[in-house]
């Protein structure tokens, strides 16, 4: 475990780079708040950094070498990328936090206004519909090891190592976006929809990882061969891959769940006491008519 987490940056350290960027955009953020002397909740900004750190960990120390070789390890890392990180990132409200801290010079204002063309583009709106999000996560598991392009990109080296850690931790920030509204969307989601989907992956996550421990035959030719000095078992290293997609999934999952369960809870409570205050204010006229028809009823003013 050791060797795992000491520290060995890779050739091409794109992801622990943009994890230190988000941390000091951020964190810069949370700062101007600060001194405005406006509040944000200390919450959201120790779960950002925590996301930061934990995506700089997994993709900067030296598992990172090992996930270029072992099935196992590489599937540790597409899961934390697309199940574990994301959530911990939106938690966060990073996209609230830019449009409260973002000053309004020109910079500011063009930063703003790139935000917000964002948010109401077609492009967004398409990004983070289900039609769009669910089939490139079903891409990403399915296609990508049971249609052979993994050992194609896989092939590539660093480049395409480096490239497929991108594209799942977009896909797992977008996927996720939808189950975790904390900053505003384009399309949101309705909580029925959104406790849908929380199932929907889990239940992905289980099959796929049914399919991989099932497998006769390697499913990526660069997992294939590791160093013969490893001395690794390469079909018990899939099988243990397979295992880590189904486990790893359902905590994630189960825990967005709670969070959609509390979120939707506090928004009923909410709407019921704005609809609690307009009726103590102006009266509620079909409560009123209703008891007006019982008591016409009761007089005999009126029948069934």
């Amino acid at each position: 475990m050791e060797a795992f987490f000491g520290f060995d940056l890779q050739p091409i350290p794109v992801i622990p780079l943009i994890a230190g960027i988000l941390t000091l955009a951020y964190t810069a953020g949370w700062i101007r708040l600060r001194v405005k002397k406006r509040p944000w909740p200390v919450w959201r900004g120790t779960l950002f950094l925590l996301g930061c750190l934990l995506l700089a960990a997994v993709m900067g120390l030296a598992i990172e070498g090992y996930g270029q070789l072992m099935f196992s390890v590489f599937m540790f890392q597409q899961m934390t990328l697309m199940m574990a990180v994301p959530p911990l990132l939106l938690l966060g409200a990073p996209g609230t936090l830019l449009l409260r801290a973002t000053p309004r010079n020109l910079p500011g204002r063009i930063a703003l206004k790139v935000a917000i063309f964002g948010l109401r583009s077609w492009a967004g709106k398409i990004i983070v519909h289900p039609f769009f999000s669910i089939p490139l996560f079903l891409a990403l598991f399915y296609g990508l090891y049971l249609s052979g392009a993994a050992s194609t990109l896989l092939g590539m080296g660093m480049v395409g190592h480096v490239g497929l850690e991108l594209v799942f931790l977009f896909t797992g920030v977008v996927f996720n976006a939808t189950l975790i509204p904390a900053d505003p969307l384009p399309v949101p989601e309705s909580h029925i929809v959104r406790i849908f989907h929380s199932f929907l992956e889990a239940g992905l996550h289980a099959f796929f990882g049914v399919i991989v421990m099932m497998a006769t035959l390697p499913l990526v030719d660069r997992f294939a061969q590791p160093p013969g000095a490893w001395g690794i078992d390469v079909m018990e290293d899939q099988k243990l891959a397979g295992g880590i997609a189904w486990a790893y999934g359902e905590g994630p999952a189960v825990l967005i769940l709670v969070v959609v369960l509390i979120t939707w809870f506090r928004q009923e409570d909410r709407n019921n006491r704005i609809r609690d205050r307009h009726i103590d204010a102006f009266g509620d006229k079909d409560l009123d008519a209703y008891n007006a028809y019982l008591g016409r009823l009761a007089s005999g003013e009126e029948r069934i």
